[in-house]
């Protein structure tokens, strides 16, 4: 509903005087900034000058250790401050532009007074500590989103409160000036959603709190579930409601989570970026990002560990891939059969190595194996293997007692200088020892630690069990479904021991060996972490979550994704997802949040997209006009390329971004070699960080989570997308596109696209030359 020029005007003074107020915060943070920065050089200064001092006697070490201590501690709190102050700063910069969204008028009784609540992206209160504005994450601001006017209730510390909702009014204010404004029933109007989201796109996701609509303001605040699967179509505002739902988990529970206790696992190192500026610009710090690919590296030091990506192409190039054999393995029974193999594994079928120490043997497997037949046969894996490395050092430590006395050692010790003797008696000093003997046993103790330092590195790391053959084992026992050839699994398992000769680990093994390992050695668990979240989860494997799941006790997870949009495996319903890992992660509090409206793209784009689906009619378009999607046709290679070139320049007069997205690897490499003679254009790679702005070439799996202005499909041709196999991918293709969105056709147009309502797009068609 419009508002009068009268209101708009009371309104603008409202916005004058609270801007005046945060530009003198502003000011004041600046200064204290400023005096913390100096502050900052002095400590670090006086730090790195005492750093330097080299002393020699070993009490001067000691006392000059612990005043380094002492003043690395400062200098950790001094940055520190002057971080929190950083983004102080930061946040009234951003409440200068724009202080509020949002304003709603209460009233809890009928003899109360009528409160006016204005909403922003950061609390602000003034010098008397009265709220000019109140964080969107308050328990109040969920009025705004979730509350139609009249009796609405929210939730509180104290439990669930009422109100009356007389008045919603909404704001859009840059450079402190109100540029719209209107008073609405709605979460958030049309009229504001229009223009937020017809805005060009950049490299960076924008923060867009003042938008969120009542099913995502759910996911935002849902505080209860264990389990909350969000599965949102796409440009639903998914992974806007999952940054801004960490965002409130950690406004929310402020006084028991940081912000390195949850994870975002993310599809691929560009999206990492593109959301990076999202946290900040809501004043709080990121929380930890990572791929599936650098966590699995991580844990799999020395092997390379294929990618999802890797594996995409590799499917691409060979018609030989088993889903039957896939299925099995990346199950939920796979892994409920490693955790059984683990529990039940007797000692004598433990896999031990040999540990060496100068290319010679120091500890035999064979006493390996002896320690372990010792030990009680109803140990835990974990206890039994924690018992086994305890034994290994004790004899490690015999060893280095035997060896401190030996004459070779002796001599060692006699042309020690002065100083290499002190650093070999670290803290003790000589009046320590009761005799000259006992010193010069405790320095040849240390003489023989340093050297056999790989060994004890040897032993702590677990390295004297084999799991990459235990794992073998494993899978020469496995009880397999009827549905896979015996011949196919023996080729399988070579395959395994191969990549393993030559230091690869194939993807498929990655989660049931990793739990295997854990399982047998107790170690991967990780019980700091608080909240992980999983985006586009319709390409991880049911074991590859499960593996996420143990690796995090103790985290309640958050996982999202569009199962139109799997371009790895098979489409699965929702509902039937939920059901398979509500049951898998054995939780009690799972919910399922569905998000059906699309906002990323036009009209136009989305109805086209849509089409494509068997259920597409599901999806709710937003109301945002734009052309229609145009359906290009070329004859020949030549003919494709040029008219791309074409469609490319065209493009670049009224669009930041055009992104060229193709079916794969090879694709992307053929047109960037045509297309980087002709103008400047960017080759998009699985390690790219950063999205630069113009023309960019990529295969459609690193596109995945991000939009663009123009998207441009190569080769949407009968003989590249043959049948509904190919319907996801070239869905995703299509919903990357915000504002214009082209398909280029090598010959015939796919039979997915011309079997389509010929009113969703237009058609460019030159005949063969």
């Amino acid at each position: 509903m419009a508002t009068s020029a009268q209101e708009q005007q009371q309104e603008q003074q409202r916005v004058d005087q609270v801007v005046a107020q945060v530009k003198q915060r502003a000011q004041q943070t600046d200064d204290l900034l400023a005096k913390a920065h100096r502050e900052t050089d002095v400590i670090q200064k006086n730090y790195g000058d005492n750093n330097s001092v080299n002393t020699f006697e070993v009490d001067d070490r000691i006392e000059t250790n612990a005043e380094l201590q002492q003043q690395k501690q400062m200098v950790e709190r001094a940055v520190e401050s002057e971080a929190i102050l950083n983004r102080q700063v930061g946040v009234l910069k951003d409440l200068g532009n724009s202080p509020y969204f949002g304003r709603i008028d209460i009233q809890d009784t009928p003899d109360d007074a009528p409160e006016r609540l204005y909403i922003g992206t950061a609390s602000f209160v003034d010098n008397d500590q009265n709220f000019l504005v109140y964080d969107w994450r308050a328990p109040i601001s969920s009025v705004y989103y979730n509350g139609t006017l009249g009796k609405v209730a929210y939730q509180t510390p104290a439990g669930k409160q009422t109100t009356e909702l007389t008045k919603k009014r909404q704001f859009q204010i840059d450079h402190g000036e109100i540029k719209n404004m209107f008073d609405t029933n709605e979460t958030v109007g049309d009229e504001i959603l229009q223009s937020v989201l017809g805005q060009q796109n950049d490299a960076y996701m924008q923060n867009i709190v003042a938008t969120i609509q009542k099913e995502q303001n759910d996911i935002i605040r849902d505080t209860y579930s264990d389990l909350l699967v969000v599965q949102g179509v796409a440009g639903s505002g998914k992974t806007s409601a999952i940054l801004q739902r960490i965002a409130f988990l950690l406004y929310h529970s402020r006084a028991s989570l940081e912000a390195d206790q949850m994870v975002l696992f993310s599809p691929n190192r560009l999206f990492s970026h593109y959301i990076s500026e999202v946290l900040p610009s809501l004043g709080e710090r990121n929380m930890r990002q990572v791929t599936l690919a650098e966590f699995l590296s991580a844990r799999f030091q020395g092997l390379t560990v294929e990618s999802l990506f890797e594996r995409y192409e590799q499917d691409r190039q060979q018609t030989t891939a088993a889903p039957a054999l896939r299925a099995f393995q990346e199950s939920a029974d796979f892994m409920t059969q490693v955790t059984a193999y683990c529990q039940q594994l007797p000692a004598d079928q433990l896999r031990f190595t040999n540990i060496m120490f100068n290319g010679e043997i120091f500890f035999h497997k064979a006493s390996i194996a002896k320690i372990a037949a010792d030990l009680p046969k109803a140990m835990q894996p974990a206890d039994r293997f924690l018992a086994i490395k305890n034994t290994l050092i004790k004899r490690l430590k015999h060893r280095i007692s035997d060896e401190a006395q030996s004459d070779w050692v002796n001599e060692i010790i006699d042309q020690l200088s002065d100083e290499a003797y002190h650093d070999l008696l670290g803290k003790k000093r000589r009046g320590d020892f009761q005799s000259l003997d006992n010193e010069v046993f405790y320095i040849g103790k240390q003489i023989i630690t340093k050297r056999l330092r790989q060994v004890y590195d040897a032993i702590y790391n677990g390295y004297f069990l084999d799991t990459y053959e235990q794992y073998n084992d494993f899978l020469a026992q496995v009880k397999r479904p009827q549905n896979i050839d015996p011949t196919a699994w023996q080729t399988r398992m070579q395959a395994f021991r191969t990549g393993i000769e030559y230091h690869r680990i194939a993807l498929i093994d990655c989660a049931p060996l990793l739990l295997l390992r854990d399982i047998l050695t107790g170690s991967g668990q990780n019980r700091r972490m608080q909240y992980i979240f999983v985006d586009e989860m319709q390409d991880y494997s049911l074991a590859q979550l499960l593996y996420i799941k143990h690796a995090f006790p103790l985290a309640k997870f958050t996982l999202l994704g569009d199962s139109e949009q799997a371009l790895f495996k098979g489409i699965e319903r929702p509902q039937q997802l939920l059901e398979r890992l509500r049951d898998a992660f054995a939780v009690r509090r799972a919910n399922l949040i569905t998000l059906n409206k699309s906002y990323r793209s036009t009209k136009q784009i989305t109805n086209f997209a849509k089409a494509l689906l068997p259920d597409g009619d599901q999806i709710q378009a937003f109301t945002r006009e734009g052309d229609l999607p145009k359906v290009m046709i070329r004859y020949g290679h030549e003919a494709a390329l040029n008219g791309l070139l074409s469609e490319v320049n065209h493009q670049l007069e009224s669009t930041h971004t055009v992104a060229v997205l193709t079916k794969d690897l090879a694709e992307s490499r053929a047109v960037y070699q045509f297309l980087k003679h002709h103008t400047v254009a960017t080759l998009m790679a699985d390690s790219d960080r950063t999205m630069p702005l113009g023309v960019i070439v990529m295969p459609i799996y690193l596109a995945k989570g991000l939009e663009f202005d123009a998207v441009i499909a190569y080769d949407v041709s009968a003989t590249n997308y043959a049948d509904e196999a190919d319907t996801g991918i070239l869905y995703t293709i299509a919903s990357r596109a915000m504002h214009h969105l082209t398909l280029l056709s090598i010959g015939d147009a796919s039979p997915l696209i011309t079997h389509l309502d010929p009113t969703l797009f237009t058609i460019d068609h030159r005949v063969r030359v």
